[in-house]
């Protein structure tokens, strides 16, 4: 397979701190890539490297002259008043029945064409600008965190699209479901350097702990000789009979090296502090009606949970979903109804907008000192920085030095040391790598309170929810099934709808196919008949060869002139005879598929 992109020792470097050291991978035609990390470990900045928005200090990306590269814009590249159709039009330069056509494929039609971007929730906003990036009809994609913000249904689009594209692309993500859906190939930045695998990112995973099991156990076996030699020595290096088996086993110790395996990346393991359990109600909700003062988002909402319940909200982008937490959260006045919390509960929230009410005067730990509850351990504080990367000297870093990503994490970790025993979070793993997403997960489940959370991540929700809330189409209830059954119900009704929709579209992608396939099948057989060409030429060639030596063989010793070599000499005319023939119809044929 032809390499589409070779990334050939990038270095990178942010101050004192390396984030690229040697970087190198090279990647084919049609590779589909899901690209993992920590956070801070580089991903976000290869993929500016490659797309030139960013300059690396050293090395270089070549790409391929058939490349041609697209990747989802992280800015917003649409006007404050354009509508989608007149922004797809003035970004990609095509025709708009092109433009409806492509945009279909992310249902953005009939009144979607004709809003105002800006007016769009960011899930729809995100499927404009992947309309965009489709438009300019690229064989390679790089795609950074696109499914953050996305709501399940534009999540599941995305994934059909990627299923269906015909060339290669890297997706940088903390979906791990997502990425399992999506990638057949799995790349780690990790200790400044790139490692690529042939396979989904849970196969990378079991296979990087496996040979991290083996390289400790090897490393242990090697520190165990070196004990075992170094008694020895120690033992016997001061007697004279044994001074030269003593300096031997010395020599067989220094060769003796374990195994690098870089920088030690830690497990991540996130600690809730809470206090004492609590049993029986913690909120319930009576003929509650929610909106703002110039409309009504959803009405007659009936709920109620007990202490311990872990409630996923879900729902499409612009249903409502970030105004009923908000409302219940107190942030939002209710419109009607009662809205009732068990004794004693206390609710913190993480909220989308948190992150613009920090103090930039604060450093990190003074942020987290300030949040966290009075009896919470300067240990647990320190332990909780660690979790959400704030180590040695960042924790000093005053917050208006901090980017977009680090500051939802420094809320994120201030909320949980307030010692709360409900827990409200919109939207938390945005800015988290998976790993810590699913630690987040798992303390989450360890969690004794309640858990009231928005999420489109289906691996953290998997692991959390215990009941489900559904926000659509003005209602706001209590789903019956499962997560399992509400992801099943939403993958079949998208299917539904892109089959009721695009039958056009689907008979269009099935000609494409087919030709494609006809293509292939036709390639097939040149190249086949090419072969055979070939070996006819060098039949015929061989044949003539040894006539040639035949007849000087007989013009020279006139003794040779036998029955069985004339015989030979005459067959060989045949063979070479039949080969022509042979060849003339392999040409014939050959033109035929050239035409």
């Amino acid at each position: 397979m032809p390499a589409i992109l070779q990334i050939k020792n990038i270095q990178k470097s942010f101050g004192a701190r390396e984030i690229l050291e040697d970087a190198s991978v090279t990647l084919n035609t049609d590779q589909k890539v899901g690209f993992i990390g920590r956070n801070g470990a580089g991903k976000s900045t290869l993929c500016k490297i490659i797309t030139g928005h960013e300059p690396a200090d050293s090395g270089e990306v070549v790409f391929s002259s058939d490349l041609q590269l697209s990747y989802l814009e992280q800015h917003d590249p649409y006007e404050d008043d354009e509508r989608v159709i007149d922004f797809l039009e003035r970004y990609t330069q095509q025709e708009p029945w092109r433009c409806g056509q492509v945009a279909a494929q992310f249902q953005l039609k009939n009144e979607l064409l004709e809003a105002r971007v800006k007016s769009l929730s960011g899930g729809y906003q995100t499927r404009v600008k992947l309309t965009a990036m489709l438009l300019r009809e690229p064989n390679f994609l790089i795609l950074d965190e696109p499914s953050n913000y996305l709501d399940l249904k534009t999540l599941i689009l995305l994934e059909e699209f990627l299923q269906d594209f015909r060339g290669g692309f890297i997706i940088v993500s903390h979906d791990r479901e997502f990425l399992k859906k999506t990638c057949d190939h799995t790349l780690e930045a990790e200790n400044g350097k790139l490692s690529l695998y042939p396979g989904n990112v849970e196969d990378y995973l079991e296979f990087k702990q496996e040979q991290e099991s083996i390289i400790a156990k090897t490393n242990q076996n090697i520190l165990d000789k070196k004990k075992q030699l170094q008694t020895f020595v120690d033992r016997f290096k001061a007697k004279a009979s044994k001074a030269s088996q003593a300096r031997s086993k010395m020599k067989q110790i220094e060769k003796l090296t374990t195994i690098d395996i870089g920088a030690a990346q830690g497990n991540v393991r996130i600690a809730i502090p809470h206090g004492p359990q609590r049993n029986g109600l913690a909120f319930r909700c009576e003929d509650l009606t929610i909106g703002y003062p110039e409309a009504v988002i959803a009405e007659r909402i009936y709920l109620n949970y007990d202490h311990g319940a872990k409630i996923a909200i879900l729902g499409d982008n612009g249903q409502g979903k970030t105004t009923f937490m908000k409302t219940i959260a107190g942030d939002l006045e209710k419109k009607g109804g009662d809205i009732k919390w068990g004794y004693a509960c206390e609710a913190a929230y993480y909220a989308q907008h948190v992150v613009t009410q920090l103090d930039p005067t604060h450093t990190v730990y003074k942020h987290l000192e300030e949040a966290a509850a009075p009896d919470v351990t300067k240990q647990d504080i320190l332990a909780m920085a660690g979790c959400f990367l704030f180590r040695d000297n960042d924790i000093k870093k005053n917050v208006n030095v901090l980017s977009g990503g680090e500051r939802a994490r420094l809320c994120l970790a201030g909320l949980l040391l307030k010692k709360r025993n409900v827990i409200m979070l919109d939207e938390p793993t945005n800015h988290l790598d998976f790993e810590t997403v699913e630690a987040l997960g798992a303390a989450l489940k360890r969690f004794t309170g309640t858990v009231f959370f928005i999420s489109h991540d289906r691996t953290f929700v998997n692991m959390i929810a215990t009941d489900i809330v559904e926000v659509a189409g003005g209602a706001v209830k209590s789903y019956p099934g499962t997560y399992a059954d509400y992801v099943y119900r939403m993958e079949n009704q998208v299917h539904k709808e892109l089959e009721s929709s695009g039958s056009t579209n689907k008979k269009a992608k099935a000609k494409k196919v087919d030709e494609k396939k006809l293509r292939k099948q036709r390639d097939f057989a040149k190249r086949d008949i090419a072969k055979k060409l070939k070996r006819c030429e060098k039949q015929q060639e061989k044949h003539r060869k040894e006539v040639e030596e035949l007849e000087a063989e007989m013009a020279n010793d006139p003794s040779a002139c036998t029955h069985a070599n004339a015989s030979r000499h005459e067959s060989l005319a045949q063979l070479i005879k039949d080969e022509e023939e042979r060849w003339l119809e392999l040409q014939t044929e050959l033109e035929k598929l050239e035409d």
